[in-house]
């Protein structure tokens, strides 16, 4: 089985990709490992302006490290009435890194007097896959939809509880693993890089 890294230490993630990588490939398996799966390394700082660039300074890094092939991702939420912002920020918006709870209520606070038909976001996600070699691929996936004014659920993670789809009639954080995969933004990209790996790693 090809073992490839995902460059995070986000446990969901992983879990996350390894359900619908495994739903994707069917009889191409592969088997992801973290960096807590890996000897440690000094990990570069997300100075992208853009998804695909964090992306890519992480897949990047993480197959030099290891001369593995290595999946990374960069998403986040974009809100219209923010002009896309915390886009890139999403995970550090509140100041801290990975704080869940406060980048979601940061966001609710700065966009408490919006009213409701102007409260659209998306969540983008993009996808890097960086080979030994050096060829690299980049995919993306997005989800449209719009932030409700307070959390609903406790599913999923960072700012799920509050994002309800268009054509949804839950959040984020209220559907199953398997109904948000079919629809999320990370689903989406996901899906294109099944198809990707299928094509530019043989099977093991």
């Amino acid at each position: 089985m090809n073992k490839v890294l995902l460059a995070t230490r986000n446990r969901k993630k992983l879990i996350e990709l390894q359900r619908i990588l495994d739903g994707a490939l069917g009889a191409h398996r592969i088997a992801l490992i973290g960096l807590d799966d890996v000897e440690a390394y000094p990990e570069l700082p997300e100075t992208g302006l853009t998804f695909g660039e964090n992306a890519l300074i992480k897949a990047r890094e993480g197959c030099r490290r290891t001369g593995l092939p290595t999946i990374a991702d960069d998403s986040g939420l974009a809100v219209e009435a923010l002009n896309g912002m915390p886009g890139v920020f999403s995970a550090r918006w509140a100041g801290q890194h990975g704080d869940d709870h406060a980048n979601l209520q940061l966001v609710l606070n700065q966009i408490a007097d919006v009213p409701d038909e102007h409260r659209g976001a998306s969540f983008v996600c993009t996808v890097a896959l960086a080979l030994p070699g050096g060829k690299e691929h980049l995919v993306d996936g997005r989800q449209a939809g719009r932030l409700l004014r307070e959390p609903h659920g406790d599913g999923g993670f960072g700012y799920d509880p509050i994002f309800r789809g268009d054509g949804q009639d839950r959040t984020n954080a209220e559907l199953t693993p398997a109904e948000k995969d079919a629809i999320s933004h990370r689903g989406k990209a996901l899906r294109e890089l099944a198809k990707l790996v299928a094509r530019v790693l043989p099977p093991a």
